[in-house]
């Protein structure tokens, strides 16, 4: 814990942000960092509440009252340690993780949860800053080889945790870099790309072979990899996205939230863009279909690339501004949230289904749209049509994308689509083939997606050789 009073004598500290005038000019990370004295004050903030309930919040069993009080008492080399011990990347999570932890915490029945998030950060990137985050090489090697395809976070987590034990690993990469979703599906805005950069660099000191721009079963046969290695990791996620099939769909400017952002991150970092006519919402009136995060995503790029509006719908119903705590804490709650590129403008709807999409000479112009109850059904008469230049679907995804390695091979995938295997072994249905992250699980957080690879390292490390010391 931190200081004994600390919760009663300190207030929690928001992030604050540049200016939206000033941050949608660039595609920058813009959250204003807090300072030492900050964070250690907000570390004070975590009290002795006996059982901490942030621990049931964070999927990757972060040891947060520990570092929180390491904050607090200046021992920052300390903090570090301790945050490593249970998470690979704290820098990726403490950037684009919604934070369960801070919902679980104690404090967070009076709203006022300590700035977990912050204070993680924070350590991370001090840690780098005193350049204290170094390759931690294996002390011997097993002899042992592992493929891991797909360069994503539980792919990265899982590649580290067993190079770091001996292992050979090779991770196949798809695109030309490294990150899968934390490189082409988050925006520059909300985590810079130099941040998984510096993490490559150290994996690759320790070990890790990379080889990219290879589509295992297009480039490489699968059976070849398999031959060759004593074990693979399946972790490409689950890049196939929910389609809406209404009329119009075939009109030129509907198109997918993950072949929209992607083209932008690629801007950013200097790549080649795979749409040669280039999807951009520059002076374009555009509507995102989807509430969750890669809707949140598109409307800050589309806001970026200049266009003339930008209108949100969802079919679910407005949440309520405020959870009952007695029935929803310490679980994460539903409730009416804002995130920082909504807030640049966005117009939102809710309890929205679209019913077709109309255009002219087979470009879309609009969308007409019909209003639905709690059980989405239509309610009569509340037809309506929004004009739109673009529209980006980020209505979530469906699982994997079962390509040929997949689908020819004998693997099984469960009743949603998604590689069979169980949160104990990791082990698909093909011997010696493991899966973990979005491609086991489905869609889900970063830190699922990492504490999946940790623990997928784990399974593969005692099914080739019988016993583990990597932690679960």
């Amino acid at each position: 814990m931190g200081k004994v009073t600390g919760f009663l004598e300190i207030d929690r500290i928001e992030s604050d942000y540049e200016s939206v005038n000033k941050r949608i000019k660039h595609y920058k990370e813009f959250n204003k960092k807090f300072t030492k004295k900050d964070i250690s004050s907000q570390g004070a903030r975590c009290m002795d509440c006996g059982i901490p309930y942030c621990h049931t919040g964070c999927p990757i069993n972060n040891i947060i009252p520990d570092w929180n009080d390491m904050v607090y008492r200046d021992e920052w080399k300390e903090a570090i340690k301790v945050l490593h011990s249970t998470n690979n990347f704290p820098e990726f999570t403490g950037r684009i993780c919604p934070a369960p932890c801070e919902a679980a915490c104690t404090l967070n029945i009076e709203d006022n949860p300590v700035t977990i998030k912050a204070i993680e950060s924070a350590i991370v990137d001090y840690a780098w800053e005193q350049k204290w985050i170094v390759s931690q090489k294996p002390k011997k090697l097993t002899g042992k080889s592992v493929a891991i395809i797909g360069s994503g976070p539980a792919g990265l987590s899982a590649a580290q945790q067993l190079t770091r034990v001996g292992y050979k690993v090779t991770i196949y990469e798809k695109n030309q870099k490294l990150g899968g979703l934390l490189r082409y599906g988050i925006p520059d805005f909300k985590m810079e790309k130099n941040i998984i950069d510096r993490r490559i660099k150290q994996m690759q000191e320790e070990g890790t072979i990379i080889k990219n721009n290879i589509h295992i079963g297009l480039d490489i046969d699968f059976v070849k990899i398999r031959k060759k290695y004593d074990a693979v990791l399946l972790s490409s996620g689950a890049e196939a996205p929910r389609d809406l099939l209404i009329p119009g769909r075939d009109f030129k400017g509907v198109v997918f939230a993950m072949d929209f952002l992607p083209d932008q991150n690629r801007r950013v970092s200097g790549e080649k863009i795979k749409n040669p006519e280039g999807l951009s919402a520059k002076g374009k009136k555009v509507v995102v279909i989807g509430g969750g995060d890669t809707g949140s995503d598109c409307i800050g790029t589309s806001f970026r690339q200049g266009a003339k509006s930008v209108v949100q719908l969802e079919i679910m119903p407005k949440p309520p501004i405020e959870e009952n705590k007695s029935v929803t804490w310490p679980n994460w709650p539903l409730k009416f949230r804002t995130s920082s590129s909504q807030a640049e403008g966005a117009d939102r709807d809710f309890s929205v289904s679209s019913k077709s999409f109309y255009g002219e000479n087979g470009i879309v112009k609009g969308l007409n749209c019909i209003r639905v109850n709690e059980d989405f059904k239509f309610l009569k008469g509340t037809d309506f049509k929004i004009e739109a230049d673009l529209i980006l679907l980020a209505m979530g995804f469906l699982g994997p994308i079962k390509e040929q390695y997949m689908k020819k091979r004998g693997l099984k995938f469960d009743g949603s689509g998604n590689v069979l295997a169980n949160d104990e072994s990791y082990h698909s249905s093909l011997k010696g083939v493991f899966t973990a992250g979005d491609m086991r699980r489905g869609q889900s957080l970063v830190v699922w997606a990492i504490r999946e690879g940790r623990q997928a390292a784990r399974a593969i490390d005692k099914w080739l050789t019988g016993s583990s010391d990597l932690p679960r």
